[in-house]
């Protein structure tokens, strides 16, 4: 692999409140996480746990991305989505395919 084009992951577990404010909260945030290094996102839920939501996604690095999550500014940005007890993975790419 082409070290240029390594990516950068962050996997986060989290339960949450009320997913469509959660969601509300989270879309304002793009800008902020777009201009911290965050460059592409899915969100999915356990189908069993509704309220468990997975954000995966893509960053420009894995330090940009621990900054970012660990800011003070993001803290009070999750009590405000009411996110519980949220799990951070920091991820890197060792390869990726298309079957």
């Amino acid at each position: 692999m082409d070290l240029n084009t390594v990516m950068h992951h962050v996997l986060i577990i989290h339960e949450v409140e009320d997913y469509p404010v959660w969601k509300a909260i989270f879309d304002q945030a793009a800008t902020l996480r777009k201009a911290a290094g965050e460059r592409s996102y899915q969100i999915l839920n356990d189908e069993n746990e509704p309220n468990k939501i997975i954000h995966f996604s893509a960053w420009t690095s894995t330090s940009a991305a621990r900054a970012f999550f660990e800011s003070p500014k993001l803290v009070e940005i999750r009590e405000k989505a009411g996110v519980k007890a949220p799990e951070f993975i920091y991820l890197h790419q060792l390869e990726s395919g298309i079957l």
